[in-house]
């Protein structure tokens, strides 16, 4: 096996014993006390399994294990002890939440199947959680990319939206900026179901019918149902869900300890970046996207707006543009990354890609069939990302 263990013991000799015994079946690593043990985990982790003595001086096995539980909690934990009392047993189950609790001396084949199970508790808890993330992550990766294609405005939008979030979000210190970003590069998910061309008069000025409008309304709960039964996206779900409610309770980036306070703090980030990207989108200056929204009180976070205040809010839209030069080029040319700065049409007559459209891989495909099958006109411009 592969996968480290670390023994914790002060006496030299049972470590050398240990090493003799196990050399040939694990991987082995030592410490002489408590404190030298969290360093080996805090410098050369990650270990599978960490056993320790009960009774070391300075920082017993208790307290020794119940730190490691705080610094490395998917480490299993086992304790050896000599003292084999029942309150002994209760402490190190309480406080270092031990997998196996062992009795000097203890046989080696006991040893070994217990060092055996420890790695195989392990290994079974870490690839469980790469195996979630690994499924969360391309869940949102599937997600994103289908609205590139059912919705390039959206998917534009969405992107505008995530920077100006994330630089809010970064300025103002936030913690965990990720799940913010998220809710707004997903905001717009609602949107394919809008039929073609609400969006473009949503960031135009033509106004919409009482229909369209009920329709765009209804979007950021279309957004939530598609999101919630997703495993750790409940929170982003619900901030999206909110993101057009005005802030009955503003929420201080302070005060951020409980989940209903983050889900307000996202919707309000939301709600500040959407109206803001919506105002410039329509021609506003960034000074009176600004002043038109400071005059709207109650509407906005005070403190998220103070955030796009002091010329920030420039930057933010320079951001977004995120561009370094222009390029005339061809689909052969095109890759993932770059923004469509024209309208791009099939040879037939077909839209394929509007202007402002960021290249995903699928909208790569899209021009490359068409491009191989009735053709595109082309070349056509492009902006590289900064």
């Amino acid at each position: 096996m592969s996968a480290k263990i670390l023994l914790v013991d002060d006496d030299p000799h049972v470590l050398r014993g240990y090493q003799r015994r196990l050399y040939d079946q694990f991987e082995i690593e030592t410490a002489p006390g408590g404190s030298e043990g969290l360093t080996a985990i805090e410098t050369g982790g990650p270990f599978a399994v960490v056993v320790a003595d009960m009774r070391m001086p300075v920082m017993d096995g208790i307290q020794f294990l119940a730190r490691v539980r705080e610094i490395a909690p998917d480490t299993v934990r086992m304790m050896l002890t000599g003292n084999a009392d029942m309150q002994t047993a209760i402490d190190a189950v309480n406080q270092g939440n031990i997998f196996r609790f062992l009795t000097k001396p203890c046989p080696t084949d006991v040893f070994i199947e217990a060092l055996r199970a420890g790695v195989k508790q392990y290994l079974l808890v870490t690839s469980e959680r790469e195996l979630l993330e690994e499924t969360l992550n391309g869940s949102v990766k599937v997600l994103i990319d289908v609205l590139s294609l059912a919705s390039p405005t959206a998917f534009t939008r969405a992107n505008r939206a995530t920077r100006i979030v994330g630089r809010i979000a970064n300025k103002l210190q936030l913690p965990n900026v990720w799940q913010f970003k998220l809710a707004a590069m997903l905001s717009q998910l609602g949107c394919i179901t809008l039929p073609a061309g609400v969006l473009d008069k949503i960031n135009s000025q033509p106004p919409l019918t009482d229909a369209e409008q009920h329709m765009f309304d209804v979007h950021p709960s279309v957004g939530h149902q598609l999101l919630v039964r997703i495993p750790r996206l409940k929170l982003i779900a619900r901030m999206i869900e909110q993101q057009q409610n005005p802030p009955a309770n503003p929420v201080s980036p302070k005060n951020l300890a409980f989940e209903e306070d983050v889900v307000l703090m996202g919707a309000q980030l939301l709600k500040v970046a959407l109206d803001f990207d919506q105002h410039v989108s329509r021609g506003l200056s960034h000074h009176d996207a600004l002043a038109l929204m400071h005059a709207q009180p109650g509407t906005y976070n005070p403190i998220l707006l103070a955030a796009l205040d002091g010329g920030n809010a420039q930057e933010i839209s320079r951001e977004s543009g995120g561009a370094q030069e222009q390029l005339i080029i061809t689909v052969a040319e095109l890759k993932t990354g770059m923004v469509i700065e024209q309208d791009v049409w099939s040879k037939n007559g077909i839209m394929l890609v509007q202007k402002g459209q960021e290249v995903t891989l699928p909208v790569l495909m899209r021009l490359r069939n068409f491009a191989q099958g009735i053709g595109i006109e082309e070349p056509f411009l492009v902006k590289t990302q900064s």
